[in-house]
């Protein structure tokens, strides 16, 4: 991850695992730009070693905390994928609802751009065919008023 890329949520923090270990968090992050679903990076100051942290839920439950604390209201975090995990990160998948929030710290839904070319289309479309169908009408219109005129 880079500086130019990234949204910091939460400087550092420590926390404790389910053994009772502490760790040193040095940041909570999300990449500015994304398609609905949203990693969420939690980079450790030293390295976690082959611990499995991300099914910590000890661990989980006080990254879900700091981030409550900074305004994220809805659903717990799954483990995002398991090839993002090292040795000094982990990664989590926020559920739909973070989105919300993530926009408010400055993240972009690529998606939601599409979705409005989508629509603009449909918009488009919609009118056409609203036109032809009003053409249709008044020709039928048309017919029966020279039906009646004979």
């Amino acid at each position: 991850m880079n500086s130019e890329t990234d949204i910091q949520l939460s400087g550092p923090f420590s926390v404790t695992d389910a053994t009772g270990r502490s760790h040193n968090i040095n940041a909570i992050r999300i990449f500015d730009e994304g398609y609905g679903i949203i990693d969420v990076y939690i980079d450790f100051a030293s390295a976690i070693g082959k611990d499995r942290l991300y099914e910590d839920k000890v661990l989980i439950a006080q990254v879900l905390a700091q981030l409550r604390k900074i305004g994220y209201v809805g659903p717990d975090f799954g483990h995002g994928d398991l090839g993002l995990q090292d040795d000094k990160l982990i990664v989590l998948e926020a559920p739909e609802e973070f989105n919300a929030f993530a926009a408010s710290k400055g993240w972009k839904n690529l998606a939601d751009e599409f979705a409005e070319d989508d629509y603009a289309d449909e918009s488009y479309e919609g009118d056409a065919d609203n036109s032809n169908q009003q053409a249709a009408s008044i020709s039928k219109l048309d017919a029966l008023k020279n039906k009646f005129k004979s």
